[in-house]
Order: C-alpha cells, then structure tokens, then sequence
C-alpha cells in the first residue's frame, strides 16, 4: 500500500476545475499539506511553499476532485449474474471477489462510492485501515424491501427465507421499525429501501409501488434519528417516486418515470435525483438475462431516456450514480457522459460527481471541492472534460489518482512515488 502523505506536494501547470462550479482556471495549481488541500488557485499567485515541497508538473492536462459515486454494489460482478447466484456464494467469496472491483473503482477517478446493497461494515473497514485499497466507503449493508418488492429476489414459487446479502424484507411500520434499526446496528451509513419494483426482481414490476408512503415515512424518521442518516429510495416508477419523496427521502435512485409532479415536489424539498443512465445505458445479453428480465429492461431503458431529461431540464438537483455491479465496475465516469447527453451541461455534470454528490452524501464539508482545508482528493484527467466529458469514462484518461493526498495510481510517473499493484 502507498505511505501515508508527508512531503508536501504542488501540482501545478494544468486546468483546474475546483468542483465549484467557478470558472476554471488555466495554469492552475493545488497545494497539498498533510493529506488536505492547503491552497488551490493560479499557479503564479501560489502562496509561499513548505520546505521540501514537492514540485509535480502535470503537463496542461485537468485537476479535478476526486469523483463521488452515490449507487454502486461491490457484491455484485458488473454482469448478468443473477441475484440467486450471488446468494448461493458464501460470504467470504462474496467479499474476496469485491477487493479488485474496489480498487478498479478508485483507479477510475471514484475517491468516495455510496454502496447501496452488498457491501457490509468490513468493506468500509478493510478501506479504511489501509488494508485494500478503494475509494472511501458508505455503506447500506443491504436494502429493505417489502414481500414481493425489488429486494425479494426468491423465485416466484419460492417462500422460503430470503437471503441477506441484497435485501431485507418488512411489511408494515412495525416490521420497517425492526428492519432500519437491523442495518443501523450493523454499522449502515445510509438506508437504502424499495419504493417501487425492478428489472430484476422476478415478482414485480418497475411501475409497482414498494413500501408505501407511511412505511417510508416510519423509516425515514428512524434514520433521521440516528445522527441525521439520510435514505436513498430505488423508485423507478411514477407513483414510488411520489411516495418516496413524500415519506422524506434523501435521493431517489434511478427515478425512470419521473413526471412534473414528481419534479415539482423534489424541487419543493430539494430532493436529488441520482438517475443511474450508466446502468440505463447497458443493454442485457439476452443470451445470459431471463426473457422477462431482459423485456423489462429493454423497455425501462426508454422510458429513462424519455423522462430523465425532462427533470435535467427543469433543473432537479442530480448527483452522479452509476449501478456499476449491476453495470461494469471501472466505468463509472461514463455517467458524466450520459448526463450531457441528457441537457446537462459539462460542467454542471463535474459538480453532479463532485459538490453535489458531496452534499447529497453530507460530506461536503470534507469532500467534494478542492478549498482549502479539504481531503486532498485528487484526479488528473487526459485533456479538457468541457470539450470531451466522455474522454473522462475511459479509465485510461485517468492518469493520477489521490486520495487523503496519497497516491493510489500514477500512469505517468509524476509523482516519482512507487504504487503498490
């Protein structure tokens, strides 16, 4: 693993885009002291530096924050392995499997990923403690669904008990009482909970309501009071949509058919929308997906492409979110892409996977920008993301990754630091 950051580091003599939204600036630079960012601004007006600084050319290409995805699943592979076969593996699989995919995440620009179902507190310890590297982890444990939602994945046929790893089911408040308070004692950062059915769960659809709006509402409050935890609300259908954000969610999570009314009440309670277009945008080999999990997908994917822009237009507030695990681990930042696909515009997509997604997650005063006295994580990125924002979802136009201003890959050498493979 790379040492802990001592020597103090300048990297100057590139586009600095801070995650503001501000204008950037040509011939930026960023100061990093002891893991943070100490100054960040014109290269020129840099304040006098430490002794033994560091001096890192990065040769005009872009500083970046490091990159925050709001939805990804560790536990999952990126491809069409079904649910069943993820709850047929045993534990230790499960997580010896998620370690390349962490690390493949970060080396793609994502210094902080919300896993919203698979990941447990060891994960997010493992990161922490140096053990593995990866970006900084939240972490759902798993999501609560209700019998016969999205996060019921037992064939139709089948009332048995139903795996853990992806979902936890209740019925009624009394149940959804018990069922937060699991995952909270289980080290959860966030809740994750079912508004509507999914693609892949075999007994529903993506238009069913999932828990109702007093389920989430008893959820909700729970969370709240356990220092402010936020929810996030898979809600792909119309009337899900409008009982999450009703009930009092932080997020809904994909939202495909999201109407005026819905965008209205969202911009009412600044409700973010994290619309995952990377999964929305992967077609299913129907050689390897079910026939009716592969009709659905087909179908909801236009449904997004129809409704997604529609609430980019009127300007609900969007934090980057991905599904990789569902999607392929690594390309997380071809959602920048989709996003200005959709009416984003450049720039506002950088803030979507920096500032916004900081202050969806409640880290933005930690994270998000790079302002003085932040974690210093950084992204060096091939070229201008203004003018080419898919050149980002290429990981090999990442070519410095920091991380608490530790090196965790390094392409070209700049840093003259050897990084662990």
């Amino acid at each position: 693993m790379p040492a802990p950051a001592t020597t103090p580091v300048l990297l100057h003599n590139g586009l600095l885009i801070d995650g503001t939204g501000g204008e950037p600036v040509k011939d930026g630079a960023v100061l990093v002291v002891d893991g943070t960012v100490r100054w960040a601004g014109p290269s020129a007006a840099h304040p006098g530096l430490p002794d033994g600084t560091r001096r890192i050319d990065v040769r005009g290409d872009t500083i970046l924050p490091g990159f925050i995805d709001c939805h990804v699943h560790m536990a999952a592979p990126g491809t069409s392995m079904s649910h069943a076969e993820i709850a047929a593996m045993p534990r230790s699989l499960l997580t010896f499997l998620a370690a390349p995919r962490m690390k493949q995440t970060l080396e793609a620009g994502v210094t902080t990923a919300r896993d919203l179902g698979g990941a447990d507190a060891g994960h997010r310890r493992a990161v922490e403690s140096g053990l593995l590297p990866g970006p900084r982890l939240l972490i759902a444990v798993a999501m609560l669904s209700p019998t016969g939602g999205h996060g019921d994945f037992r064939a139709a046929h089948d009332d048995g008990a139903v795996d853990s790893t992806m979902g936890r089911l209740a019925d009624g408040p009394a149940e959804c009482r018990r069922a937060v308070r699991g995952v909270l004692r289980q080290g959860a950062d966030c809740v994750k909970i079912a508004a509507t059915g999914g693609v892949w769960s075999p007994t529903d659809q993506p238009d069913d309501d999932g828990f109702l709006e007093d389920e989430i509402r008893t959820i909700t409050d729970i969370a709240a009071g356990h220092r402010g935890k936020k929810v996030a609300a898979h809600a792909q259908g119309r009337g899900g949509i409008l009982n999450a954000v009703r009930g009092g969610v932080a997020s809904v999570e994909h939202g495909y058919e999201i109407d005026d009314e819905a965008i209205d009440l969202m911009l009412e309670r600044g409700t973010f929308l994290v619309p995952t277009l990377t999964t929305a945008h992967t077609d299913p080999d129907p050689a390897k997906a079910a026939p009716w999990a592969y009709a659905k997908k087909k179908h909801w994917q236009e449904v997004a492409r129809t409704h997604i822009p529609h609430a980019v237009e009127r300007g609900v507030r969007v934090a980057m979110g991905t599904d990789c695990g569902i999607a392929e681990h690594g390309t997380n930042l071809r959602e920048l892409g989709h996003l200005v696909d959709c009416g984003m515009t450049p720039m506002g997509a950088l803030r979507a996977g920096t500032s916004e997604a900081a202050e969806l997650l409640g880290l933005a005063h930690e994270i998000g920008t790079l302002e003085p006295g932040k974690r210093a994580d950084v992204v060096i990125a091939r070229g201008n993301p203004l003018t080419d924002i898919h050149a980002l979802g290429r990981p090999e136009n990442i070519l410095l990754v920091m991380k608490d201003g530790v090196a965790y890959k390094d392409v070209d050498g700049l840093t003259g630091e050897p990084i662990s493979r």
